[in-house]
Order: C-alpha cells, then sequence, then structure tokens
C-alpha cells in the first residue's frame, strides 16, 4: 500500500462510517455540536499512535474527509474537541479515544480503568469534574472493512409467518459443549454452521433461529470484579460489529457463512438487538463512542439535562425520536439484513424504541421509518413490548407487521399446568391466539409469539423441579431475577431420585409443550428445552458464560431426553401437517363447519360445551380445545387438545360422534399412533393427549 497523505482531503458526508471506494476510504461521522473532530490511526495491533488527522469538512451536522491510499485493515478511533458542560448535556473531552458509532470491525480490547471516564471518578465534584487523561491504551478502535461476499444463489426462506416454528438460542452455549464441532469452533458461527448442528435443528422441525445478541458488547466492570462476565450481550458496544467472541477466526465472514447454511436448510436467521441503550450507562459511566460524539442528541435527557433518562434499567435510553439517533438504527437494521442477509429481527424492550417524549406512540418515528422501509419492511419483526419507563406494558399496541412476545400466553400456560384454579377462560383466550390483544382484523393471530420459557427465567426443566429461584451464583444473594417464576417442584426442590417426582415432573413439561405448538399464533422454543436442560434453578444467568447456562449435550443422550426430543419433532410435524394451529386468521367459533360442529370450539371431559357457569368454576381443570375445518378435498378434518391439569386422572368422553385417531399422550410419548376404541379416553393428571379424525362434509 502506498503511503498515506499527512492530510485529509475534503470527502463526502454519506454514507456515515468509514468507507472504502478501492482507492482510499471516506471517514464521516455526526456530531451536531462538536467543534472539531480528528481521525486517529494506529498500528495494526490497535497500541500505537501513529497520525492524528482533523476532519476538514462539515456538512449538514456530519464531520467528513477522505484518506487516499487507505484500505481495510486500518485501524483508527476519533477524538471530539467541544464543551465539557454537563449541566447542559455536553461531555466532549477530546482526551477520550471515541469508537465510531458506525464501527465494522474491533480491534483490541477495551481494558477497564478510571481513564476511560470523561470526568475524575473519585472526585468530590463527580462527573462536574474533568478526566485529562488519555483512554487510547485502554479503548477498543476501530478498522476498516472490506464487506464483499459471493452470497451467489443464497436464497432467504421467507416462511410464512403462520408455518414460522421460532428457536431462541445463544451462539455460544449451544455449542460450547457439543463434542461433534472440532474445539476451536465450539461457541461460535463456526460452530452453528456445522452439518450436525444444522441437521440437529431440521429434525426439530424448527423453521427460524432467533440469536441471543451478537453484537459487539462490553463486559461489565462489575462483574469482572465478581469473575462473572456478561454472557447474555445486552450491553451493546457497537451496532455494526459481531462479537470477536463468537467468531472462530476473527472474520466476520463466518456469520455470512453461517447464515447461507442454515438458508440452504430452509432456516431463517432473526437477531435478537438491543437499541433501546448502549454500554456507556448513566451520566456516570465511561466515555467510549456516544456520549463523547454528542451525549446530547444520542441519548434522552431527563428536565435536568446533566441526567439520562433510564426506561431500559441499564443507565441510559437512546434518544430514536432525534433524527440522526433513528438514523444509526436504521443504517444498523439495514447493514445486518443486506450484509449478512439476516432475515428479521427481535428488537429488546420495544416500547422504549416507540416512546417519543410525549410517551409511547405506535406511529413513532422509529416503526413509521421501519414500516416504510422497503427492505426492512419485509423482514420478520418481533418486539418485546414492555420496559421499566412510564406506561412501559405495551403488549399488543405495538403496530403491524411487528409481532410480540405474549407474556400473558406465558404466565397463563405456566399457572393452567400448575394447577391454579379459575385458568380456563384465560387459557382459551391465548390458545386461540389472543385475539383479545392483537385486535383483528388489523393484526393476524401469528402476531402473538407464544412461549412458556425464554432466556429470561427459569428453563422448562427447572420449572417443573424447583419452586423457588436459585441465583446465589450471581452474587447477588440471590435478590436479582424474578421473584416468581410461575414454577413447582412437585414434591422435591430440586434434582431427585424419586422415580414417580420425576415422571410427573416430564409429563408436565410435556404438556407445556404440547400446548405451545397446537396454540394459535407463533410458537417459539428456547435451546435446550426440548431435551430437558436445566439451570439449577438460576432464573437470570445473565453472568453465568459456564456450565450453569451451556447446553449439556450429554444429557440429551439419556433415554427420557432423547424421547422429550422425538415428541418436539412429532409435534413441529404435526403442526405443519394440520392448518388450525398456524392459521393466520383468528377462529371466532362461529363459523359452523358442519352441523353442530364449529371451526374451534371448547368443551370439557363430559364432551359438553363450557357454559358460563362452567367458565365461571374456579375449580375446574379439564379443558377441549376441539378444531374443525374443510380440506381441499371437501372432507373436513378434526382434532382435539384434550387436557387435564387436575391431580387425578379424568375419564374424558370423546369430542363428537367421529372414529378418533390418537396422535400424543404426553403421559406416555411411546404409545403407538392408531385408532382410540370406545367413547372414551383416559387422561392422566397433568397429562395433555391430541387426537384427531376425518369425516365427509353434511
Amino acid at each position: 500500500m502506498a503511503a498515506l497523505p499527512s492530510r485529509l482531503d475534503a470527502g463526502v458526508p454519506y454514507p456515515l462510517g468509514a468507507n472504502w471506494d478501492g482507492l482510499g476510504v471516506n471517514f464521516a461521522v455526526f456530531s451536531a455540536h462538536a467543534e472539531k473532530i480528528e481521525l486517529c490511526l494506529f498500528d495494526r495491533y490497535g497500541r500505537r499512535e501513529i497520525m492524528r488527522l482533523t476532519l476538514p469538512s462539515f456538512t449538514g451536522e456530519v464531520w467528513h474527509g477522505y484518506l487516499p491510499n487507505a484500505g481495510p485493515g486500518l485501524v483508527y478511533g476519533y477524538r471530539a474537541y467541544g464543551p465539557y458542560d454537563p449541566r447542559r448535556g455536553f461531555r466532549f473531552n477530546s482526551n477520550k479515544l471515541l469508537l465510531d458509532p458506525y464501527a465494522r470491525e474491533l480491534v483490541g480490547q477495551l481494558r477497564w480503568t478510571d481513564a476511560l471516564f470523561g470526568y475524575r471518578v473519585r472526585s468530590s465534584n463527580a462527573d462536574l469534574s474533568f478526566d485529562r487523561r488519555d483512554s487510547a491504551p485502554a479503548m477498543v478502535k476501530a478498522a476498516v472493512t472490506d464487506n464483499g461476499f459471493h452470497w451467489r444463489d443464497d436464497k432467504r426462506p421467507k416462511t410464512p409467518w403462520q408455518d414460522t416454528i421460532i428457536y431462541e438460542m445463544h451462539v455460544r452455549g449451544f455449542t460450547r459443549l457439543l463434542g461433534a464441532v472440532p474445539p476451536q469452533d465450539r461457541g461460535t458461527f463456526a460452530a452453528l454452521a456445522h452439518p450436525e448442528v444444522i441437521a440437529y435443528l431440521q429434525r426439530l422441525g424448527v423453521t427460524a433461529v432467533e440469536l441471543m445478541p451478537v453484537h459487539a458488547f462490553v463486559q461489565d466492570r462489575y462483574l469482572l470484579h465478581r469473575k462473572l462476565s456478561n454472557y447474555w450481550g445486552y450491553n451493546t458496544l457497537a451496532y455494526f460489529a459481531p462479537e470477536r467472541r463468537y467468531l472462530a477466526g476473527g472474520n466476520a465472514d463466518e456469520m455470512r457463512i453461517a447464515v447461507r447454511r442454515l438458508h440452504a436448510a430452509g432456516i431463517e436467521v432473526i437477531l435478537d438487538v438491543v437499541y433501546n441503550h448502549t454500554c456507556e450507562g448513566s451520566e456516570l459511566g465511561p466515555t467510549l463512542s456516544w456520549r463523547g460524539f454528542d451525549n446530547s442528541v444520542y441519548y434522552r435527557m431527563c428536565d435536568n439535562p446533566r441526567h439520562v433518562a433510564n426506561d431500559s434499567g441499564t443507565g441510559n435510553t437512546l434518544d430514536l425520536a432525534h433524527a440522526r439517533t433513528l438514523q444509526m438504527v436504521m443504517d444498523s437494521l439495514r447493514y445486518w439484513a443486506e450484509s449478512f442477509r439476516v432475515d428479521g429481527f427481535r428488537f429488546d424492550l420495544g416500547s422504549t424504541l416507540g416512546r417519543e417524549h410525549s410517551g409511547f406512540d405506535p406511529g413513532a418515528g422509529f416503526f413509521d421509518a421501519i414500516r416504510q422501509d422497503p427492505v426492512l419492511s419485509e423482514l420478520k419483526l418481533i418486539s418485546e413490548p414492555w420496559d421499566v419507563g412510564p406506561g412501559g406494558y405495551q403488549l399488543g399496541n405495538h403496530p403491524p407487521p411487528f409481532a410480540e412476545w405474549n407474556d400473558r400466553y406465558r404466565d397463563v400456560v405456566r399457572r393452567y399446568w400448575r394447577g391454579d384454579s379459575a385458568m380456563r377462560p384465560e387459557l382459551a383466550a391465548r390458545l386461540s391466539g389472543s385475539a383479545d390483544i392483537f385486535a383483528p382484523p388489523v393484526r393476524q393471530s401469528s402476531a402473538s409469539i407464544n412461549y412458556v420459557t425464554s432466556h429470561d427465567g427459569m428453563t422448562l426443566n427447572d420449572l417443573v423441579s424447583y419452586a423457588h429461584k436459585h441465583n446465589e451464583a450471581n452474587g447477588e444473594d440471590n435478590r436479582d431475577g424474578a421473584a416468581d417464576d410461575l414454577s413447582a417442584h412437585w414434591g422435591v426442590e430440586g434434582p431427585t431420585q424419586d422415580a414417580a417426582i420425576n415422571a410427573l415432573r416430564r409429563r408436565v413439561a410435556r404438556s407445556m409443550l404440547a400446548t405451545l405448538f397446537f396454540s394459535l399464533g407463533t410458537p417459539m422454543l428456547t435451546a435446550g428445552d426440548e431435551f430437558g436442560r436445566t439451570q439449577q434453578g438460576n432464573n437470570n444467568a445473565y453472568c453465568q458464560d459456564n456450565e450453569i447456562s451451556w447446553l449439556d449435550w450429554n444429557a440429551a443422550h439419556d433415554s427420557a431426553a432423547e424421547m422429550q426430543i422425538q415428541m418436539v419433532s412429532l409435534l413441529a410435524t404435526l403442526r405443519k401437517l394440520y392448518t388450525f394451529p398456524r392459521t393466520p386468521r383468528y377462529l371466532p367459533g362461529r363459523q359452523e363447519i358442519m352441523p353442530n360442529l364449529y371451526d374451534i370450539d371448547w368443551l370439557d371431559e363430559r364432551n359438553l360445551r363450557l357454559s358460563q357457569a362452567d367458565w365461571a368454576n374456579r375449580e375446574g381443570r379439564a379443558l377441549v380445545m376441539r378444531r374443525a375445518g374443510k380440506r381441499n378435498d371437501g372432507r373436513v378434518d378434526i382434532v382435539a387438545l384434550m387436557m387435564n391439569a387436575a391431580d387425578r386422572p379424568l375419564d374424558f368422553h370423546l369430542p363428537g360422534p367421529f372414529v378418533w385417531s390418537l396422535l400424543l399422550d404426553t403421559a406416555d410419548v411411546e404409545i403407538a399412533a392408531g385408532e382410540i376404541e370406545g367413547g372414551v379416553y383416559t387422561v392422566m393428571d397433568r397429562a395433555a393427549v391430541l387426537i384427531a379424525a376425518v369425516t365427509d362434509a353434511q
């Protein structure tokens, strides 16, 4: 490469970031209030600064310059000059090296030191003081990239929402202990692309993997002091760079290869993304990037601009009501959609993203920007519809085409199978797609992301093994995590050798899975629940990058685990075979398919439709959901899910004068499918039974 010049040409203000054109690199960074910005160049390891150049041009609040002869691999950072006046929201400190908000590759490691803070950490004036130490030796840097990749005939699966089955997983934890993967690849995208991993996902029948955060993130200082780490990754440092720990060889193309191989297997890739806050924390946090470029623009301020709003509960809140902050988020989303060809996004704390200065608004700029975007609007969009800010619980209030995590579904399924009273009305509403929440016809039934567990909380195995959380390993005296997971241990807290208790636990877990797969809406399964993964009762394993969180694949090989895997695979197959659980429209129960047979009906164990008095019976724990629909050949398919959450077996009179076949019994998944003789079937306590019939239309 030719020698670099000692000054920058004017360059252009768009696109933002460091962009190579084959002859040089254009640098562009936003700051409305800076007085000067310098580009700092480093050696290939990011250890020694070799040149400092002033960005010569300022256009539309963007500082920019062009460096001829520069190319991919060039390591850089910035210094921003301007007022340090926290009372006005300004925190410029040119002694602090800043990471480009559009950095696509990181070099070096962030090393925690007080020099990373814009103020003197131990000063009696706190953040009103000013720190003059150079943070560059401790700061991670950016590198210029070449994002060319030969996608060739790659095609997004574009699975229709009604056919989608989501599998939430952690890139590192999923394969960290998987023996089939070469040791050097375990816990990375290279492992996710391994043929055995993809074959396993295909065996389960899932159509999409939802990856917990893969944007580069910071290891929290307080966790490192406790010899723990940020495992989940909800602490973003770079919105355009993949986390390097997930790249076996350090090359982002590993992720692209994984996406391409998953696509070839018909599996979509959804990213869990965190645009509600950054790793810089409150006003007492470090100055790493956005705070140093323009704190008062990137972050939402309190009435006193010295303080940042904390709707996320993590110290700060990005201000997506500002056009430039929103631009960064949209640019980031398009980058992952186009350069990595991901198929969708799950938005952490989505209520924060839709909160304007007047409060949450379904017509907020963030939602409008995505809905009109020709690329993003065609992808799968999922929101976690709550945060800790004012009016933060917004389930059902997001605009189409967003789907939403339905925690009311989660809670009622847990409570019903635990045996709580008065659950039947709520359960029926959730199993039929939560129309009371998602307001048809504007929203379809797939808008409800149904789940029993997620990364946040107990695993399915732990839900039936522990009555209380056990987060002692987190070092917070078991005070962290949800106070109540609506769990039950069924006789003994934690693991036991009692065969009867273990059999009951497995039955309850399988019943919840059967309920999940045959509910109207979009099912989401958490990785490892299919074979009984445990976190030893920990319901907040965000800081456990170890065997507590990693999937134990040895445990997946015992007979009970293997049977449960087979059952999940069967449930996915049955869901694809029968249209009722995946119809995009809601089933109001008023369409008569044939005389006295409706599209959806609710019965009890006596084969009687539930009356108002039955719905009001707090102690009723038997419920039959019967669905019917016409085939293309004119015949009628009928499927019934018989559920018994009572503490004793119940004889269920089969729902209708049809010839019924057994599809699945969660009390004994080894019972062969086949015709049921007689008009009564005994459903064990805490068990679910799935049956089907076919009849000629009358």
